[in-house]
C-alpha cells in the first residue's frame, strides 16, 4: 500500500509538529515527498490546502490535505499497515489522546513563550510553566507506561512521538540557557526514557544532530543567552 499512495508533506525543519509527524511516516515505512515551506512567503499549495490555519504540518494524500499533527497522527495510523501508533484498548488509546494533546498545547505554549521571551521577568514565568509541564508529563509517563520502556509500552506510541519531538529544542535550550528541562534528579522517569527515546531508529531517523545546532542558532537569533538559569 505505501507504495502505492501519492504523499507530500509540507513542512518546516524545525517544527516539533512537523518531526513528529515524520517520525509516524517512518514507523509505517511510508515513502512520501517532503517539502519545505517558508512561513513568511507561503506557497499557494499550503494556503490552498490549509486556508483555515495556513500553516505546517500539512499532509496531502492523494491531492487531498489533512491538517494538524495530531489528527495527521491518528490518520497514518489508521490508514497505513504496520506498528499501531495507538493503543488498541479504548481507555489507553484516550490517555494517550489527552497527554498527546496536553504536550502539544500546553507545553508548547510555555516552551515556545520561554524561548521567543524577550525579559528576563516573561522569561523566567515561561520557564515555571514549562517545569510545571513536564512534572505532569513525568507523572503521565508513570501511569501510561506501566514501567515498561516507552509512554506506548515496549516500543514507541503516540505520546512518545509527541514529546519525544521536542527533545533536541530541549537539548538547545540547555546549550543556550544552561536550563535542563528533563534531568534525572526532577523527573527520572523521563530522563531515562529521553535517554531510550533519543538513541531509538525513529528519533535518529527524523532528527539528526545537526538540529540541535540549528535551534540554538534560532534561539540566539532571536534573544542572547540568559544570564542565569534554573535547574
Amino acid at each position: 500500500m505505501a507504495g502505492k499512495e501519492d504523499l507530500k508533506l509540507l513542512g518546516l525543519p524545525l517544527s516539533p509538529f512537523v518531526i513528529s509527524v515524520r517520525m509516524a511516516l517512518n514507523m509505517k515505512g511510508v515513502s512520501y515527498e517532503y517539502v519545505d515551506e517558508d512561513l513568511s512567503n507561503k506557497s499557494e499549495l499550503l494556503l490552498k490546502s490549509n486556508p483555515v490555519h495556513k500553516k505546517v504540518p500539512v499532509l496531502i494524500h492523494n491531492g487531498k490535505p489533512i491538517c494538524e499533527s495530531l489528527v495527521i497522527l491518528q490518520y497514518v495510523d489508521e490508514l497505513f499497515a504496520g506498528r499501531s501508533i495507538l493503543p488498541t484498548d479504548p481507555y489507553e488509546r484516550a490517555t494517550a489522546r489527552f497527554w498527546a494533546a496536553y504536550a502539544g498545547d500546553k507545553l508548547f505554549a510555555a516552551w515556545y513563550g520561554m524561548v521567543t521571551a524577550q525579559a528576563e521577568e516573561d522569561r523566567a514565568e515561561k520557564v515555571k510553566e514549562t517545569l510545571a509541564a513536564i512534572e505532569h508529563m513525568e507523572a503521565a509517563f508513570a501511569k501510561c507506561s506501566g514501567g515498561s520502556a516507552f509512554f506506548g509500552g515496549d516500543s514507541i506510541g503516540y505520546v512518545d512521538i509527541v514529546l519525544g519531538a521536542f527533545l533536541f529544542w530541549f537539548e538547545a535550550v540547555r546549550r543556550v540557557d544552561g536550563l535542563e528541562i528533563i534531568n534525572a534528579s526532577r523527573t527520572p522517569l523521563l530522563a531515562a526514557w529521553a535517554e531510550r527515546f533519543g538513541g531509538s531508529v525513529e528519533a535518529k531517523e527524523a532528527v539528526p544532530v545537526t538540529k540541535v545546532d540549528l535551534a540554538v542558532q534560532y534561539i540566539n537569533k532571536y534573544r542572547p543567552p540568559a544570564t542565569a538559569a534554573a535547574n
